[in-house]
């Protein structure tokens, strides 16, 4: 069975991408410039406006919105895995990348990743607060607040969510939200 993805131009999108065995090594600091890196130089050749973005040890959560005469998320996620695999500097991957059919990708990712298409706002709104939960969900933060690797702050700093949201409380989602 061959799997079809949606496309839409100009439509937001949230993805997962994972790393390869769930290896946890993206939030180093390193890493953490090197995946910046390989987003910037991917956005100045395809643009892409990052709606929120949330970083954890083993993979990452984002909602994209695409120029409005473009679908092509999948060239952009290959550019952006691929870059960041050219430049990682882990052992690992160097010892087991032979192994490997697409040698790009180098053992640091999984093959594919998810997508989901936006439908509306309250499906936006949805997703935006799973990725921004999401440190928290996975044991790593006490609050939203607290986990740097987060366009949560940007979204506190524009006073679309408050400092506190997310602190204190556990949250649930819809089976139908995010995916890892």
């Amino acid at each position: 069975m061959r799997y079809r993805r949606i496309r839409n131009k100009g439509a937001r999108y949230f993805f997962t991408v994972v790393t390869y065995n769930r290896r946890r090594f993206l939030c180093c600091p390193e890493n953490v410039q090197l995946l910046r890196q390989a987003f910037q130089w991917t956005m100045q050749r395809h643009p892409i406006e990052i709606n929120a973005f949330v970083l954890l040890p083993d993979h990452l959560h984002c909602i994209w919105t695409l120029p409005k005469d473009d679908d092509n998320y999948s060239t952009r996620w290959r550019l952006i895995k691929t870059h960041f695999s050219r430049h990682c500097q882990d052992e690992f991957a160097d010892r087991v990348s032979k192994s490997r059919e697409n040698k790009q990708e180098r053992m640091f990712w999984q093959r594919r990743f998810w997508e989901h298409a936006i439908r509306d706002d309250k499906d936006f709104e949805k997703h935006v607060e799973y990725i921004y939960y999401n440190p928290v969900k996975h044991g790593l933060t006490a609050a939203p607040k607290d986990w740097e690797y987060s366009s949560f702050h940007r979204y506190v700093k524009s006073g679309l969510y408050d400092q506190m949201w997310g602190a204190g409380e556990k949250m649930s989602f819809d089976l139908d939200i995010g995916n890892e």
